[in-house]
């Protein structure tokens, strides 16, 4: 658009004032808004980030939750979870990392006509994914796990919700390491 709007001759000149007009306008709002994507990528409190690959990872689990939760559960782990989940070994080591992905449990309607009664169930619309990461000496006050929650990919920015995460896993047995899944066989 340039070189035919201006000319060959005047194309560089063009384009340095498209540069330096783009500067003006738009790296203002472009800085202002550099720390939102980063601080979305992380959750509050412990500052835990959705893992890159995390769908690839192994299965280590699977559950379903009843009530205000309604949903069915996968829980995956990365290659030190995955080891330690399968020797048993307690405490988990630092960087181990566990992902819980949830989704809606719903019936199937289209499974349900092949059977002779409604009985399936199948993951409906997905909730959320929940992060935990093993590391002693990073989260010392929580047992050495971080936690963050995501919806959508975005990291949820509520400190309420992401500080219950502990106090919802000291619920648990000390044999446990504050996780609640066990390795499915």
């Amino acid at each position: 658009m340039t070189g035919s709007y201006l000319g060959k001759r005047h194309g560089a000149i063009a384009l340095g004032a498209s540069a330096s007009l783009f500067l003006t306008l738009a790296l203002p709002k472009v800085a202002a808004g550099a720390g939102q994507p980063a601080a979305a990528a992380t959750s509050p409190v412990y500052g835990v980030r959705l893992p890159k690959g995390y769908r690839d990872w192994k299965l280590i689990s699977v559950a379903q939750e009843n009530g205000k939760n309604n949903d069915i559960r996968a829980i995956l782990g990365n290659d030190i979870a995955v080891k330690a989940f399968r020797s048993g070994k307690r405490p988990f080591p630092d960087g181990t990392v566990i992902v819980r992905l949830a989704w809606r449990y719903q019936s199937s309607p289209r499974n349900d006509a092949v059977f002779p009664a409604p009985q399936s169930f199948v993951a409906g619309a997905p909730t959320n994914v929940q992060v935990s990461v093993k590391d002693s000496k990073r989260y010392v006050a929580s047992g050495g796990w971080g936690y963050g929650q995501f919806e959508n990919g975005h990291a949820n920015q509520d400190e309420q919700l992401t500080r219950s995460c502990f106090a919802c896993h000291t619920n648990l047995a000390q044999s446990a390491d504050f996780v609640f899944t066990d390795y499915s066989r």
